[in-house]
């Protein structure tokens, strides 16, 4: 929900913080006072079009600032998208965001306190606010949005038949495209399948193995230096150990090593320290030996052998050639000829391959045609259901008369989707279906079924939207509702009516209304009155929260423009009393 909204400079409000509630909050005012102004910042702050002509002069930028609280799938699918996009939520878990429009129309978003592009709010804004009004671009009247909440309201069995549908279409569409473009690009496929294949043929006659080229190369060096090595070694040796040259009395490392060792444990029993330094002499000594074994050993293995130089030479060259050609190192050819065995299976363009593909399409295809057909007659019954339900709540909205239709239609098919069969027809077929889905108007009997924008006033647009999202309350959708005057045109019984409405809404969502009506305020569980001020120079807004008297007063000037009348007052306190009445039934 939308715990908290700070709005700057905006219109006729200068700087003024709305804290909401998460049942049912109203807004009143005088005509002029900036309620409107209210909805516009909403707008700004998730996304809306940007309009400096609202802009106050002083101090030169309007500013919406919004503190939201999410819970649940819907709120862990926004953290996540905020934390990849660089933002950050507070330390209690709520979401910062904020919009800044200049004079000028330059237009700044920040979220999670992250600069970000506006787009990003317009996509939260989706998700978590639907707006109805006289001039808002309405959630329901986008076709997409029609038919996602008609699969909501028809019930969790008809969604595991539209996620079983979508698996469905998923795998018979990649078959689709796989076959389509093995047949359209045979010749290129087969064109590369044959480089492919003289790559991997001269690979495989030359068979390199991992680490291969490193280990050649230490080896042509310690050929290549042989005699070197070999002199180098048995310096070495015969200075740890004697050698064959050396003279009879010359001492080896090893027995100047022993004489230490010897005269130190002699004093040992003097000074143990210089135990403990004969057993490291003694540990040295070991070493010693076993390098000067090891070294030994050395000598004996190495050999100059021209012709396995020369047999190493022509294997490097061998390797050098696919280097040149294939990766930077030998371990870079064997993964590049381990691709390419792969994408030989991709290429493979073959009359038998191609034969078993379409045997797979239409296997699949009327999979899908099955589940397609079983999507539209579930889709059609709950449109049935649908439509009897949203009439029922406009004959209590002051439309007796009227009546809200489902048109579920069929695709016709085109050229740019896959076809599938249903019954016998031929129907283009998408992801979530064979159908387009439209909410149509009949403002009477014998009006013409028209799409809701277009059959509805401004005001009866807005007590359609109402009867709808009552209609689809629990079944989904954005977890606030803001309804802007949408008791426009109706008064009386009408008007309790849909406060009732609005307050029966308020249990499963988060509801924000902009009404004139005092019957439709009684309902509040948070009740903001926007004022002006004329003191000064230039006239301002402010909003407050009303509570107790002060709420009947409000009620009161709403009723007979008498705020202190007592006839007022008294019949204020009665429709209060009503409505806590209604809310607790």
């Amino acid at each position: 929900m939308l715990e908290e909204l700070r709005i700057t400079g905006l219109g006729v409000i200068d700087d003024t913080t709305l804290r909401l509630t998460s049942g049912m909050n109203v807004i009143t005012g005088e005509t002029g006072a900036g309620k409107t102004m209210v909805v516009t910042g909403l707008g700004l702050l998730f996304g809306g079009r940007a309009d400096a002509g609202r802009v106050r002069a002083d101090p030169g930028r309007a500013v919406v600032e919004g503190r939201l609280r999410l819970a649940g799938m819907l709120g862990d699918a926004v953290r996540t998208r905020i934390t990849d996009a660089g933002g950050e939520t507070d330390d209690d878990g709520s979401l910062l965001l904020s919009r800044t429009v200049t004079a000028e129309g330059r237009s700044r978003a920040h979220v999670g306190g992250r600069s970000m592009p506006v787009s990003t709010l317009s996509e939260l804004g989706e998700q978590v606010l639907a707006v109805h009004g006289q001039s808002d671009q309405l959630r329901l009247l986008r076709p997409s949005e029609q038919r996602n909440s008609l699969d909501r309201f028809a019930g969790p069995e008809h969604e595991k038949l539209l996620d079983s549908y979508r698996e469905a279409f998923t795998r018979w569409r990649k078959v689709v495209d796989d076959l389509a473009d093995r047949r359209r690009n045979a010749r290129q496929r087969s064109q590369e399948a044959d480089l492919l294949k003289l790559g991997l043929d001269e690979i495989t006659r030359v068979d390199p193995q991992p680490g291969e080229d490193e280990e050649l190369r230490q080896e042509v060096q310690r050929l290549e230096h042989a005699e070197g090595l070999r002199v180098a070694a048995a310096l070495a040796a015969q200075a740890l150990a004697g050698g064959v040259e050396a003279a009879d009395d010359t001492l080896d490392a090893t027995q100047l090593l022993g004489t230490a060792r010897r005269t130190l444990e002699g004093q040992a029993g003097v000074d143990p320290r210089l135990g403990e330094l004969a057993l490291r002499i003694e540990e040295a000594a070991t070493l010693v030996g076993d390098v000067s074994s090891e070294l030994s050993s050395y000598l004996g293995e190495l050999d100059a052998d021209p012709a396995r130089l020369e047999a190493i030479y022509e294997r490097r060259a061998a390797l050098r050639a696919l280097t040149r050609k294939y990766a930077d190192d030998i371990d870079g050819v064997i993964a590049w000829a381990e691709n390419a065995r792969a994408k030989l299976g991709e290429l493979d363009s073959s009359d038998e391959l191609l034969e078993e593909l379409d045997k797979e399409r239409q296997r699949l295809g009327a999979t899908v045609s099955e589940l397609a057909g079983r999507l539209t007659a579930a889709r059609r019954e709950a449109a049935g259901r649908f439509s009897e339900a949203v009439s029922v709540e406009l004959a209590g909205l002051a439309m007796p008369h009227a009546r809200v239709e489902v048109a579920v239609v069929t695709r016709a098919p085109s050229r740019d989707e896959p076809a599938v069969t249903v019954d016998g027809e031929e129907l283009a077929a998408g992801a979530d279906g064979a159908d387009e889905v439209e909410l149509r108007l009949l403002a009477h009997p014998g009006a013409p079924s028209l799409p809701l924008q277009k059959g509805a006033s401004g005001g009866e647009l807005s007590r359609v939207m109402l009867a709808i999202e009552v209609v689809f309350a629990g079944a989904g959708g954005p977890p606030t509702l803001v309804f802007d005057e949408v008791d426009s045109g109706v008064g009386g019984t009408a008007a309790v009516e849909i406060g009732r409405r609005l307050a029966r809404l308020a249990r499963t969502h988060q509801v924000l209304v902009v009404t004139h009506l005092p019957q439709v305020a009684a309902f509040a569980d948070r009740h903001l009155v926007v004022a002006k001020d004329t003191g000064g120079a230039i006239t301002t807004s402010g909003v407050r929260i009303v509570e107790e008297t002060e709420r009947a007063r409000e009620l009161s000037r709403m009723l007979a423009g008498l705020p202190d009348s007592d006839l007022g007052i008294a019949h204020a306190e009665e429709l209060l009393s009503v409505a806590a009445r209604e809310k607790r039934a």
